[in-house]
């Protein structure tokens, strides 16, 4: 990592128990204990599928970003995914007793729910600002971008309210044997000039859209974190107009690293470039 002088080597792998650890320099770590280092944000077009994919990718999308911002976060959507699994558990049994079993469990659900939804927001909060002066400067044009974090219990910010939701919901839980309300449910809107960017923005819309959602990661986690993040695009400049791809280019300037891919001779001076001839990198 150059932005550290520091060298490490992170390879991973998924156990049979599907939880990633990471390799770093040789020894084992839990998820999440390399990530005070390894500051990337990485961008492919499979990222449009944030904006019109199904709302598990935005909450992703959304919860990667604050694990980034607020080191607590990750925690707490560990705990809270083995709360739900519970809870769940607890509702598939059902029982003349399963509601005794699941006070307990709602108490805490909704303590660590409520932590995940103000972080989450805080998230949304940070990204605003920056998109809303990145894809104007990408597009070349004015427009107006806002997200907004959809809450299952709307702007409630206490704990009680997510507690109410499921002591209402009670009864349809025990019929479905799931929990239906809650941070496991929530969304993220994206607008563009004030329609829903999944539903009535174009395809090239939602590409230079998903771009900006990763370039506004960047300034929130360089003043979270005080390093300033490594930025990957990985063929970002495909099926971009002309200027437009000159517009993503100036944007870029003022990361402190980047890593770019693209199939044609870039129009600007780098600090290196590597082609890739039958399978064989060499500096270009």
């Amino acid at each position: 990592m150059a932005v550290t002088g520091e060298l490490h080597r992170l390879d991973g792998t998924v156990t049979v128990r599907r939880a990633l650890e990471r390799l770093e320099n040789g020894a084992w770590r839990s998820e999440g204990a390399g990530c005070s280092w390894a500051r990337a944000v990485a961008f492919g077009w499979h990222d449009v599928e944030i904006l019109n994919g199904v709302p598990a990718l935005r909450r992703n999308f959304l919860d990667g970003v604050a694990a980034r911002l607020y080191p607590s976060h990750r925690a707490a959507l560990v705990r809270f995914r083995q709360i739900l699994a519970r809870r769940n558990s607890v509702l598939q049994r059902g029982g003349a007793d399963a509601a005794a079993q699941l006070g307990p469990w709602d108490e805490q659900f909704a303590a660590v729910g409520m932590e995940l939804v103000d972080r989450r927001r805080r998230a949304t909060a940070a990204l605003q600002t920056e998109i809303s002066r990145i894809y104007p400067c990408l597009a070349g044009e004015c427009h107006k971008i806002e997200l907004s974090y959809r809450c299952s219990v709307g702007e409630a910010a206490e704990p009680a309210a997510l507690f109410a939701a499921l002591e209402r919901h009670r009864r349809e839980e025990l019929r479905r044997g799931q929990t239906i309300v809650g941070p496991h449910r929530d969304d993220v809107l994206v607008e563009l000039d004030g329609a829903d960017a999944r539903v009535f923005g174009s395809r090239g819309q939602q590409r230079l859209l998903a771009l900006a959602l990763r370039l506004a990661e960047l300034l929130p986690i360089t003043e979270a974190t005080g390093t300033s993040p490594v930025l990957l695009l990985d063929d970002a400049l495909s099926e971009l107009d002309p200027s437009v791809r000159d517009n993503v280019l100036r944007e870029i300037e003022a990361a402190e690293q980047v890593f770019l891919t693209t199939p044609e001779p870039l129009p600007v001076a780098a600090g290196g470039r590597w082609a890739i001839h039958a399978g064989g990198l060499a500096a270009a």
